[in-house]
Formats: structure tokens, C-alpha cells, sequence
């Protein structure tokens, strides 16, 4: 385990196997990352807002595979994924696709994020941002056998990444509150 002296909880924790937890301590990152995959699909009285929606569950998951990795694990990220897909009206299996690439990439890169200022962390988002928006935007393509317009894929990565800051303030308080003891 790696002691992370930025992250939420101040570095508390200390190396080596954690402590025994809660079921209900396990379950505060899939809850969250739950409820932010709800919020994104609510309706918003807003013309052409759900092909631009913020990646909030995406945030969520980068967030706790740099903070918690082990608190996240494949199984998790595969179901959540699917509830997304189900809420959202997407091919069955894009999101959990797409978290489970997500996490495969934050995991090897996690070395870089940690003890880090936010900057970095925001820009790691970024990268993944980016990324998670152009796999979209090539699965919808393929679905819909022609290319889409890739300017509201482009202004949904500006909307993540610009929003992402609000959602790291909320995870980091959530997993102070939620993880501090453990």
C-alpha cells in the first residue's frame, strides 16, 4: 500500500495491509460512484445536455482507483457499468467497457497521481477524459454505422474536465468522512 500524505485522510493510513473494514465502509466508493451515475442521467431542461453530460461516474472511478484501488475492484466497476448502460440507454456493456479500460490504465499509471498536487491529478483526468470521450464517440459511430459530429463528444471532455474539480472536492470529503478511520 502506498501512504499518500495529499490524498483524503492525510496520509493516515499506514502501509501494509489494511485494516479490517466494514461492509458498509466496502461499499462508499460504488454508492457514490452509483449515485453519480444516477445524477448523470437525470433530466436537465437543457436542449442537446445528455450528448454533453459530464463523465461524473468516470471521475468518480478514476478517484478511487488513484485513492482506493482496492475498494474498487473489476467486479464492481463491470456492474456499475452495466446499471449505467441500463439508466443511460447505451449498448449494453460500453460503460463497463469503458471503466474497466479506465481502471486498467489509472491502475499502472496510480504511481504518478499519488502524493501529487491536484494539478496533476486534474490533468491525469484530463488525459483519461479525452480518451474516455473519443472511445465513446467511436463506439456510438459504429452503432450508428456513420460518423458522428464529434464537436458535442469535444465539449462533453471540456465539460468533464472542467467539472472535475467540484466532483474531487465532494469525493475527498466523502472519503474523509466515509475512510478516515481506516
Amino acid at each position: 500500500m502506498i501512504a499518500d500524505a495529499n490524498a483524503p485522510g492525510g496520509g493516515r493510513r499506514a502501509q501494509g495491509p489494511p485494516q479490517d473494514e466494514g461492509l458498509a465502509t466496502k461499499l462508499v466508493p460504488a454508492s457514490i460512484t452509483l449515485l453519480l451515475a444516477v445524477a448523470s442521467v437525470l433530466p436537465v431542461r437543457v436542449p442537446g445536455y445528455a450528448s454533453v453530460t459530464p463523465l461524473f461516474p468516470l471521475m468518480s472511478v478514476y478517484h478511487w482507483i488513484i485513492y482506493r484501488p482496492e475498494l474498487m475492484p473489476p467486479l464492481a466497476l463491470f456492474l456499475l457499468g452495466l446499471v449505467l448502460d441500463l439508466l443511460s440507454g447505451a449498448p449494453l456493456g460500453v460503460s463497463s467497457l469503458l471503466f474497466l479500460l479506465a481502471r486498467s490504465v489509472v491502475i499502472r499509471q496510480r504511481r504518478f497521481f499519488v502524493n501529487r498536487p491536484f494539478p496533476f491529478v486534474w490533468m491525469g483526468l484530463m488525459l483519461l477524459a479525452i480518451g474516455a470521450v473519443a472511445f465513446l464517440w467511436l463506439v456510438g459511430s459504429a452503432v450508428d454505422g456513420v460518423l458522428l459530429d464529434p464537436r458535442p463528444a469535444a465539449l462533453q471532455a471540456v465539460l468533464t474536465v472542467a467539472t472535475f474539480p467540484a466532483i474531487s472536492y465532494l469525493l475527498v470529503r466523502v472519503q474523509r468522512a466515509a475512510l478516515a478511520s481506516v
